[in-house]
């Protein structure tokens, strides 16, 4: 069987003026890789791609590291700690960070909340689409977005699948634009081209898709673009074959039947989802299951 640990943020600390950026420290990644180490064996990705009906039909248990959003500080401080433990581990990067220069949204929405209320990002969104806001299921919200408050959860929950990407993008970069240069943001934030040049060459890297939406909520056409341009542009970049796939938000509304379907077509032979679980003959090697890294030993959340 197969558990999969998924990282985003991983940092010395999280103090803004908000709390909307979470993450580990590389003091306590070290420390629940540690523990991870005595659970089972961790695996790359070339493992899994050479022997995976074994490792995903086996009793042992097998562990498999994963990082989003190809955010330079995974390089900087998760990157030395997987190495000096001899770890093998999976970045998934957008493509559009790199090909159109743009902060993805989801990273300026993290930063917008880290520097102003929730509440004013919810009143914007109410001045232009309160139509679309009429009925919203707080519980459904709150089982999704777990480690949130209630607000910041209702915030996200119509960020991420109410408004259209478009809208969201609107409201969204209006207001980044008061707050942030995005040409110093967008160095700072994510992985040089060398970097993932370098992950790639060990077989560590794989595609979150292009503009981090959900893919389950778009058109069939967009789906295929987001995944098709992203492997398209990392392998060009690269010279090496990306066949895996994280799901951005990775719940059951952005991962589909037919979103499994369209990444087989454009050549993923793995896909990731953030759907909780260990993966032990899965009925579909497109749609694994993957624990926050919060969920397994070491975890905050963690329970025995």
């Amino acid at each position: 069987m197969l558990t999969v640990s998924n990282y985003h943020y991983i940092r010395e600390d999280f103090k803004t003026k908000y709390p909307s950026i979470f993450g580990v420290t590389p003091l306590a990644f070290k420390k629940q890789l540690l523990l991870l180490q005595n659970r089972g064996e961790f695996i790359g990705s070339k493992d899994l791609l050479n022997n995976s009906e074994q490792l995903l039909s086996s009793k042992e248990n097998y562990i498999l590291i994963t990082f989003d959003d190809g955010l330079k500080e995974q390089v900087d401080f998760g990157f030395s700690i997987l190495n000096e433990l001899n770890i093998p581990a999976l970045f998934f990067a957008n493509s559009i960070n790199y090909q159109e220069k743009r902060i993805s949204t989801v990273h300026k929405i993290h930063l917008l909340r880290s520097k102003i209320e929730s509440e004013i990002i919810l009143k914007r969104i109410e001045n232009k689409y309160k139509s679309k806001l009429q009925i919203i299921d707080v519980a459904k919200i709150k089982a999704i977005y777990i480690y949130d408050d209630e607000k910041s959860a209702v915030l996200k929950y119509i960020l991420n699948f109410v408004l259209d990407y478009k809208e969201q993008e609107e409201v969204i970069n209006e207001l980044f634009s008061n707050h942030f240069n995005e040409n110093e943001v967008l160095n700072d934030l994510y992985m040089s081209t060398n970097n993932l040049q370098e992950l790639a060459n060990l077989g560590y890297l794989g595609s979150h898709t292009h503009s981090h939406y959900p893919l389950g909520l778009l058109p069939l056409k967009d789906i295929t673009k987001e995944l098709e341009s992203s492997k398209n542009y990392f392998e060009s970049l690269t010279k090496t074959k990306i066949d895996t796939v994280a799901y951005p938000y990775g719940t059951d509304e952005a991962c589909t039947a037919e979103v499994s379907k369209l990444a087989t077509l454009a050549g993923y032979k793995f896909g990731f989802t953030t759907k909780r679980g260990v993966n032990l003959n899965p009925q579909d090697k497109l749609l694994l299951n993957r624990f926050d890294c919060n969920d397994v030993i070491g975890g905050k959340n963690y329970k025995i």
